[in-house]
C-alpha cells in the first residue's frame, strides 16, 4: 500500500517511517533529498543520519547539462571558456536539488563562476532554454532529452560517474577534466533503524526479482530511470558518500542550500 505524504521536502512522511515499529511493514520510499534535508530542515523530530536503515536502491537517475541551441560551445571545455569569459547562469529544479548541487560542485571545481537560476522544476528550467532565455540547465536526461533532439539544446556531459541512461552517447563531466566527480540522483527504499537484518535482507531480495524483469527494467529506462537493486550495503556507501560529498560542498563553498 503506498501513502503519499507530501511536505517539508518530503520530511513529513519521512517522520512517520521514523516512528514507525522497526518490523519492516513500513518503509520510506525518497529520493536524492535524504542527504540535504539534514541541511535544509531545523528542529526535526528525528536525525535522517541515524532513524533509518538502508534496504535497496531501486534506481538511478543521471543528470545531464546541456546549453541553448545558441550557446558558443558545445562541449565542457568550451562551456567552461566561456564561463571564465563572462557571466554564464544555468537553471536547475530548484535550491538544494541535485542540478543545483551539480552546478555548484562543476563551478568550485572548475574555478569558474555559473549563476545559478531555480526553477519549480525541471520542466519550467526546460522551456527557458528552448526559447533561448537561459544559458544552461542541469537537470534528468528525461526532461531535457527532448531539446537535445531538435537542436533547441545541445547535450554538453552526464553528472554520473560512468554513461547511462537514454543520453549515453554524452561524456561525463568526470572523463572531461574532473576525475571523481560524481552527482546521480537516486530513488530508493529505508526502513526504520533497527529493522531486523533477516528482515531487510529479504525485502531488498523481492526489490532484485522485480527489477530483473526485462519489461519492467525496459519502463523504467523510458522514463530516464536506469534500474540498480543490490545489497543493502551497497545502497548505504551510495548514501554515506552523497551525504559527504554535500556537506563538504556546503562547507568549502559556502553554498546555501535552504
Amino acid at each position: 500500500m503506498v501513502e503519499n505524504r507530501p511536505g517539508a521536502g518530503g520530511a513529513i512522511g519521512a517522520g512517520l517511517v521514523a516512528a514507525a515499529p522497526a518490523d519492516g511493514t513500513t518503509l520510506l520510499l525518497d529520493s536524492f533529498g535524504f542527504v540535504v534535508q539534514p541541511l535544509i530542515q531545523r528542529g526535526l523530530p528525528f536525525d535522517y543520519t541515524t532513524a533509518f536503515t538502508a534496504v535497496s536502491q531501486l534506481v538511478a537517475l543521471p543528470y545531464v547539462l546541456v546549453v541553448r541551441g545558441s550557446f558558443p560551445a558545445r562541449d565542457l571545455a568550451g562551456f567552461l571558456r566561456v564561463a571564465r569569459a563572462g557571466a554564464v547562469n544555468f537553471g536547475s529544479p530548484g535550491v538544494g536539488s541535485i542540478g543545483h548541487l551539480a552546478g555548484a560542485l562543476l563551478a568550485h571545481r572548475a574555478g569558474v563562476r555559473l549563476e545559478h537560476v531555480p526553477y519549480r522544476g525541471g520542466a519550467d528550467a526546460a522551456r527557458d532554454v528552448a526559447a533561448g532565455n537561459l544559458d544552461s540547465a542541469i537537470s534528468t536526461a528525461n526532461s531535457l532529452r527532448p531539446l537535445t533532439l531538435d537542436g533547441r539544446a545541445h547535450g554538453i556531459a552526464l553528472t554520473s560517474a560512468e554513461r547511462r541512461g537514454t543520453m549515453a552517447n554524452l561524456p561525463t563531466i568526470a572523463e572531461s577534466g574532473f576525475p571523481g566527480y560524481d552527482l546521480t540522483s537516486w530513488n530508493g527504499l529505508f526502513a526504520p533503524a533497527g529493522t531486523p537484518a533477516a528482515v531487510v535482507a529479504r525485502i531488498a531480495a523481492a526489490v532484485d526479482a522485480s527489477l530483473a524483469d526485462a519489461q519492467r527494467r525496459e519502463r523504467l529506462a523510458a522514463t530516464g530511470n536506469d534500474a540498480v537493486g543490490g545489497a543493502p550495503a551497497a545502497f548505504a556507501a551510495v548514501v554515506a558518500r552523497d551525504a559527504r560529498v554535500v556537506r563538504d560542498l556546503v562547507r568549502e563553498t559556502g553554498l546555501r542550500v535552504e
